[in-house]
């Protein structure tokens, strides 16, 4: 007997008794349980209804619904099987004690510290890729140039070039200089603290004043852990002064410090002075902490770290090689590569060279050609979904280098990929490690575009190019999927072409049918879009296949991209396209006429639907729905007619803030497949009623 997509979730999550609490959000239901390793992710994804789901620390878990959530959450209380267990338990909590719940339930578990390390170097470097990515290009510009000669050896120790080309390395110099500034901001921003104010503690120690102060009076040289170094007395103590450029490692400590610290500010400092008095103190304690100590410290182990790797690549370059290939493929879903690119940087800065990526490039290929594997399988299987997931991952592969796409879009889901993949990984470490490693006087991503920045280009070249196809043929001679999957997929692809078979039969039958009758009032024939293609013919009528919807900001705030969202459902694109906002206002209202489709009575999201078709998610902030209500003042209900400008809630920013949310709020449009494209208008500073999306049918 067939089950619900009630019954069969919870079922998959380990049935009734592995649920301690069951809440919802605007589009999620948000698990407790009491063992997250008895959830069976693949059947979860797999339940009609579901579009995705979200492990998380702690044994919480998320099955996201969409709009339906609310349906679905009263459908799995109702269940014979749930009466007692933990659905709906935490409703007669009040938002305190919900709070203290919730902050208290944290990222535990065995390794739920790791968790949160690898995102915090994750979204300290994650925004500022395609300043990175930019820059590499630059780089394999100049390489490129040199190696034919046009320029002389551009990075070469002595070499001056002409203003011309002294302005091109600027491009890329920019990037790399202040890098510690960029890092510095994002990791504020992830610990909670002001990203300005991390932006500003780090700036000190970069300003030209601050290096300059070694050739000030009492400054002298000294040998410390076998490095020379200078050290100037500032109030009676010894200040060491370093080149900051390109360190990471100093503001990655440094802001987490500062986190700790702005939080700490903010439970003493009443919340009347605290916007004057936070900053202040926070800058007062953390500039000389970080000159002083955090700095050096910061530079001290990413030396260590480098030396490390250096030294096992001086002892067997050969095993080195092959080794760091066949780690990368295990690193990157953990996060663990953040640290190996800071010390990439961090060779290029004091040995004048890279040698972690070159065999890095062998494992990045090896993904790559596993990815291009899958995308042939899709062209001959008809998999339209795999085929534009793979088709995607492999440009931002190929042309830009990430893996990223890849490897949680497609290796991830597949187990059957990665023992493919690994071989690949081992015969491009195997050709670089014969013939002595590889080299490269610059950070670049590894990608189509950056071979020529390796040295040398012949042997990275041949190398990336096996790896490649050797992942690339295993996976089309093997299949990516088992035969139960592949037969699963097959079964489901034909029933939907015979469904689509039979309807466009019918289509044709119609007219037919029609003329045959002799009929001569039939009813004008539509478009793939809805518009009556015989109305388009007729004086003064538009086009409305091509015509563009513009969506108002709902918000005075800053524009920014989707990515940034602090949740995978959202960040991802799960729920569907769209913007994100970071709120300066306090107040949400409708950025067009329609009908609030549903209005949640915590205040945090709201439906609506639009008379220009567009179906609007409006988000405000992140587990928001944990508050209950507090701070939120609603003005709307369902069913309620709105226009653009209309109230739809107010919130305390304070309130929010005291509890730990992000108060950045997704703008979703929920059928984004209706339309052809949804795009942001642009990025950057917003006010409610200005133009935020642009939608076009």
């Amino acid at each position: 007997m067939a089950t619900s997509p009630a019954e069969s979730i919870v079922d998959a999550v380990g049935g009734p008794g592995n649920i301690e609490s069951l809440t919802h959000c605007a589009t999620r239901l948000r698990f407790q349980l009491k063992d997250a390793a008895n959830v069976d992710q693949a059947t979860v994804e797999a339940i009609p209804g579901v579009l995705g789901a979200v492990p998380q620390a702690g044994d919480r878990y998320q099955v996201v619904i969409g709009g339906a959530v609310q349906n679905v959450y009263n459908d799995i209380n109702a269940l014979p099987a749930m009466a007692g267990a933990g659905g709906g338990a935490v409703d007669e909590d009040d938002a305190d004690s919900i709070k203290a719940r919730e902050r208290a339930k944290g990222p535990r578990g065995k390794v739920a510290w790791l968790d949160s390390l690898f995102e915090f170097l994750s979204d300290s470097f994650r925004p500022i890729l395609g300043a990175l990515l930019g820059a590499s290009l630059f780089i394999t510009f100049m390489a490129l140039m040199a190696t034919l000669g046009v320029i002389p050896a551009w990075n070469a120790p002595g070499v001056t070039l002409e203003p011309s080309w002294q302005f091109v390395n600027l491009m890329w110099q920019c990037v790399f200089i202040f890098l510690p500034l960029m890092v510095a901001y994002n990791a504020a921003k992830k610990v909670g603290a002001d990203p300005w104010v991390g932006f500003s503690i780090m700036a000190v120690v970069m300003l030209p004043q601050f290096t300059g102060l070694r050739d000030a009076e009492g400054a002298q040289q000294i040998t410390f852990l076998g490095s020379d170094i200078t050290t100037v007395p500032v109030f009676g103590m010894p200040l060491t002064i370093f080149d900051y450029s390109s360190q990471v490692f100093p503001p990655l400590l440094m802001a987490g410090a500062l986190g700790l610290l702005w939080k700490g500010l903010r439970k003493v400092i009443p919340e009347n002075i605290q916007l004057i008095f936070v900053p202040f103190l926070a800058m007062l304690v953390m500039i000389p902490l970080t000159a002083f100590l955090i700095g050096p410290i910061g530079v001290y182990a990413g030396a260590g770290l480098a030396n490390l790797l250096s030294s096992i690549n001086d002892f067997s370059p050969f095993i080195f090689a092959i080794v760091i290939p066949l780690a990368y493929p295990f690193m990157v879903p953990l996060g663990l590569h953040w640290p190996i690119n800071a010390i990439m940087l961090l060779n290029i800065q004091t040995l004048g060279y890279d040698f972690i990526q070159g065999p890095m490039g062998a494992w990045n290929f090896a993904c790559f050609g596993a990815t291009a594997g899958v995308l042939w399988i899709s062209w001959r299987a008809r998999d339209k979904q795999m085929r534009q997931t793979a088709t995607g991952a492999l440009a931002a592969g190929l042309l830009g280098g990430i893996s990223e796409p890849s490897l949680y879009g497609i290796h991830l889901r597949f187990k059957r990929i990665y023992p493919r993949m690994l071989v690949g990984c081992l015969v491009g470490g195997l050709i670089i490690g014969i013939g002595g490693g590889v080299q490269t006087q610059a950070f670049v991503f590894t990608s189509l575009l950056t071979i020529p920045a390796f040295d040398s280009v012949v042997l990275y070249g041949i190398a990336v190019l096996a790896a490649f196809v050797v992942a690339m043929a295993l996976v089309i001679f093997s299949d990516y999927r088992t035969p139960e999957q592949r037969a699963e997929f097959e079964a489901q692809r034909d029933k939907a072409e015979a469904k689509a078979g039979a309807t466009s039969a019918g289509a044709a039958a119609a007219p037919a049918a029609a003329a045959a009758a002799g009929s001569s009032t039939a009813a004008p024939a539509q478009t793939a879009q809805g518009t009556a293609t015989a109305t388009l013919d007729e004086p003064g009528a538009t086009d409305e296949v091509s015509a563009a919807i513009e969506i108002a900001s709902p918000i005075d705030g800053t524009a920014v991209a989707l990515s940034e969202v602090p949740d995978p459902v959202f960040g991802g694109g799960v729920m569907g396209p769209g913007v994100a906002i970071e709120p300066t206002g306090s107040t949400v209202v409708s950025p067009g006429a329609g009908t609030v489709a549903a209005a949640q009575p915590t205040g945090h999201a709201f439906g609506l639907e639009l008379d220009n078709g567009v179906e609007l998610l409006i988000h405000v902030g992140i587990d928001t729905v944990n508050l209950k209500g507090e701070g939120f003042e609603v003005h709307v209900k369902a069913g309620d007619r709105v226009e653009q400008g209309t109230p739809l809630v107010t919130f305390d920013r304070a309130v929010i803030e005291k509890a730990g949310y992000p108060l950045i709020t997704p703008v979703i449009v929920l059928n984004g497949d209706a339309f052809a494209t949804v795009d942001p208008v642009g990025l950057g500073a917003t006010t409610a009623g200005s133009p935020l999306l642009v939608v076009e049918k």
